[in-house]
């Protein structure tokens, strides 16, 4: 067994950086040769990757938050090398939805077990502007959010989320969408879209409860014309997915989807993804991960 652990030592402000020894020796029992890939770039992050993908590479185990979770996908999706995450960032989306524990010695002590038994499970992914990714893509309001959050340097962890809706808050006003699917096309002035292979975003936010990554499709939140009091009243819920009850808000499933009609921005994983438009896709079974 081969694997290696893909580090991020700027990731949860550090932590991955401190965890990176006790996490690589609580793997070593239970492989063969195990490689410490320590990447301050993505570009870095992707070469070492690349060489150790050359030599054999069986599991890929990532330890960092949803960006270095974001850049392990890249490399893991339709290659056969099983993805494994031990938490180490501000959101642990991904992580969370695989029902990861999120303290990173009780992750990398699962993740080590289930190396050792050989567990390993399918999961889909989203593909969208030549990216894979595997929690939300999401755009409008949360997508402005998400893009102040990233510029934040305080608070830490999710709470720089809250205080960065409250800036967009101020500016924000609905803009007219259009969602196309497989099955139907919405044209309506939208607050915000988010399509959830899986149900979290933001640190936690069930923003699409229902998101199931094998199932085949995207569960997809809409927030049609909501005032600036329609969001202050929603917004509080969103954590305990009381959100879906608002008289704005509509679901829909859907493995297709366009967006276009506006120049908001795209965000996925965490990630920009640039602007719209945009196609989306569902893509089941991308994912091998450890479990």
């Amino acid at each position: 067994m081969h694997a290696a652990l893909a580090v991020h030592p700027a990731s949860g402000n550090g932590a991955a950086g401190r965890l990176m020894e006790s996490v690589a020796a609580r793997l070593r029992p239970v492989v063969d040769r195990l490689d410490v890939l320590v990447a301050h770039t993505v570009e870095e992050s992707r070469a070492l990757m690349t060489d150790s993908r050359a030599a054999g590479l069986d599991v890929l185990v990532v330890l960092g938050g949803d960006g270095a979770a974001h850049q392990g996908v890249q490399f893991c999706a339709e290659s056969g090398v099983a993805l494994g995450l031990v938490p180490a960032g501000t959101g642990n989306d991904f992580a969370r939805a695989l029902d990861l524990p999120d303290r990173p010695h009780a992750a990398a002590d699962l993740v080590a077990r289930r190396i050792a038994e050989g567990k390993r499970r399918r999961v889909d992914l989203g593909r969208a502007g030549g990216e894979w990714f595997a929690t939300v893509l999401c755009s409008g309001f949360d997508a402005l959010v998400t893009e102040r959050a990233n510029r934040l340097t305080w608070p830490r962890g999710p709470r720089r989320y809250d205080v960065a809706i409250l800036a967009e808050l101020a500016a924000f006003r609905p803009r007219p969408v259009v969602l196309r699917t497989d099955v139907e096309t919405l044209e309506l002035d939208a607050t915000m879209i988010a399509v959830g292979n899986t149900p979290f975003y933001g640190g936690g936010m069930p923003i699409c409860p229902g998101a199931d990554p094998q199932d085949g499709l995207f569960d997809v939140t809409v927030v049609g014309n909501a005032t600036r009091r329609d969001l202050l009243r929603m917004l509080p819920g969103v954590r305990a997915g009381e959100h879906l009850a608002h008289p704005a808000v509509r679901t829909l499933k859907a493995s297709q989807i366009h967006l276009a009609g506006s120049d908001l921005p795209v965000y996925a994983d965490g990630e920009p993804l640039g602007r719209l438009p945009i196609d989306v896709t569902c893509v089941p079974g991308a994912l091998t991960v450890v479990g």
